[in-house]
This record gives C-alpha cells, structure tokens and sequence, in this order.
C-alpha cells in the first residue's frame, strides 16, 4: 500500500495502530502511544503529524539514507513510516 493511502486512513485509530503493529516493532508503538496521550492527539493524528514533521525536518544525510533504505524495501511505504515515526519521537523527550 502507497504511504498516503495508508495515512490517509490513520482517522480510524484501530487502523492506525494496526498499520505501526505490523512494522514489527512494539516498543515504537508503545512510545506513539504515550506521546499521542500526552499530546491529547489520537493515535492516528499523531502518527500523521509524525510523518509531516519528517517531511519537513529531515536533513540531506536522513533522506539520503531513507532512500537508499527504499530502493532495497519489499514494501518502501513501511520502511518510510517506521523512519518517520522514529525521527518524530526522537524530538519527543521520553
């Protein structure tokens, strides 16, 4: 599934956190969570807002790295997400 057909689809937190489960990494869905508590923001909306802010933070050497991890993917939507997310949290304090 393209990234913006799965984002766009983050409304539905079930979804949401269903889509960041099947990235295989627990402890980033854990964190999401408390950071979209703690925010007041639906899963969903925060995971959205996530992927906007590495959009627009990201240096050369993250987006270099970002697509040289894509040209290698099996699903280049999941490798992207899970980045974004990772870079969103790693600005968050714990």
């Amino acid at each position: 599934m393209l990234l913006g057909h799965l984002l766009a689809r983050f409304d539905d937190d079930v979804f949401a956190e269903e889509a960041v489960l099947a990235l295989g990494d627990l402890t980033l869905l854990a964190r999401l969570r408390k950071q979209a508590e703690q925010s007041g923001q639906p899963l969903g909306d925060y995971a959205r807002s996530a992927v906007r802010r590495f959009a627009a933070e990201a240096n050369d050497e993250q987006w270099v790295t970002l697509l040289g991890a894509l040209v290698r993917a099996e699903d280049p939507g999941s490798v992207c997400l899970k980045r974004a997310l990772a870079h969103s949290l790693q600005a968050e304090p714990a």
